[in-house]
């Protein structure tokens, strides 16, 4: 077999099988650990019906969802009803293409000897980080159409608020994802590692308002709570998937969590150093690499899906204007800034970066100290025309 045939064909459909298969069996897994930590959260039960305990629970859904009857719409744009889940998933599985997951890696295979790659779905690419900008925002498209294509009104605001949401907090999140290309002097994700490697500190600390910026943005680009005003059940009944159905309908919600792992994998690379293990620079912390580089990665990531459902068993919804304010008042000046101070940082190279890392922690940690210290503000009595509000028993 030619080494051409091998690395450019073969290689990388293997993986993209199998990326795709994982996604997918993931996806399922999460409902299943969304619904049981919600209801610890809630204190109540969970799923625990569907065998042990309701472990199997995520499989009946898969098996419902499949068998369910696809109902479209008699008024219905049939053409683009039925395309709209097809392109919001498609972007949603596409850039995991370029998502790094681990160092290259060497297996030997009969009839064809050591074959070494790098532990992506397709290759390293030196553009990836702008490769997976421009392909993520597609995605805004499919729910656009998938509201407009359904002939519902309820559809239609729900896919409208999206295009608003979304076109809002891609610009703090690119802002964000630039300050994390200056501290590395690259585009490249694995790059972005090596340099977090050779600096000898996460971007985090340095970086701490961009990943702020990123991860409230990258919320509510995977439209979780409290973002999902596209999907607001109190208004629009169930927003831009509401005439959707079955097989379909569990197509926009494989996107959206297939979206979660790709901001946590991202995240985790930007700024947690991606399958690097802790301070990786010092020599003392050495036995931690007994720890595969990728189960690094896979902790980290699991970390920030647990920080997704956390937010939906604790947050409200916020109002659309509050929505619109946070992105366009709060987070677009604060990135802006943020993004000045960094690029300073940047020039002294890593010993730069490490200072902005040493004033951002020590400030945050004071910004904990004084929230936790400061007196509790008086409760303001209950009243009802002047008058104390009577409890009755």
């Amino acid at each position: 077999m030619s080494q051409s045939l091998l690395y450019n064909v073969l290689i990388p459909v293997t993986k993209a099988v199998v990326c795709f298969l994982v996604v997918a069996l993931v996806a399922g897994v999460l409902t299943l650990i969304e619904r049981r930590v919600l209801a610890a959260l809630q204190i109540r039960k969970g799923p625990n019906r569907v065998g042990w305990n309701g472990a199997l629970q995520w499989l009946a859904d898969v098996v419902k969802l499949i068998t369910k009857e696809d109902h479209v719409p008699s008024k219905a744009e049939k053409v683009v009803h039925l395309l709209a889940p097809l392109l919001v998933m498609a972007p949603a599985l596409t850039v995991f293409a370029v998502l790094p997951f681990g160092p290259d890696f060497s297996v030997t295979l009969p009839w064809i000897g050591k074959v070494t790659t790098p532990v992506h779905a397709a290759a390293d690419v030196n553009v990836a980080l702008l490769l997976l900008l421009a392909v993520s925002s597609i995605g805004v498209y499919g729910i656009i159409l998938g509201g407009w294509g359904s002939n519902s009104k309820y559809a239609l605001v729900g896919g409208l608020r999206s295009a608003a949401q979304l076109i809002s907090y891609e610009v703090p999140m690119g802002f964000a994802v630039v300050a994390a290309i200056l501290m590395a002097n690259s585009l490249s994700l694995v790059a972005i590692i090596e340099a977090q490697r050779k600096a000898g500190v996460w971007f985090v600390f340095p970086g701490l308002i961009a990943f702020f910026c990123y991860f409230v943005s990258g919320v509510a680009e995977t439209n979780r709570i409290p973002f999902d005003l596209p999907e607001a059940e109190s208004e629009l009944v169930a927003g831009f998937h509401t005439e959707y159905s079955g097989f379909r309908w569990a197509i926009f919600f494989l996107s959206e969590y297939a979206n979660m792992i790709v901001i946590s994998t991202v995240a985790t690379t930007l700024f947690f150093g991606g399958w690097l293990r802790p301070f990786p620079n010092v020599a003392w912390l050495g036995f931690l690499d007994v720890v595969p580089p990728m189960a690094w990665l896979l902790l980290k990531v699991c970390l920030f899906l647990f920080v997704y459902i956390w937010f939906r068993g604790t947050f409200p919804r916020y109002r659309f204007d509050q929505l619109m304010a946070l992105g366009w008042k709060a987070l677009l000046p604060i990135s802006l800034g943020n993004l000045v101070l960094v690029a300073f940082a940047a020039l002294w190279g890593a010993a730069g970066l490490r200072v902005l890392g040493a004033v951002l922690t020590v400030a945050f940690a004071g910004g904990l100290l004084w929230a936790r210290l400061r007196p509790a503000r008086p409760r303001g009595t209950t009243s009802m025309a002047g008058r104390p509000a009577e409890v009755r028993v």
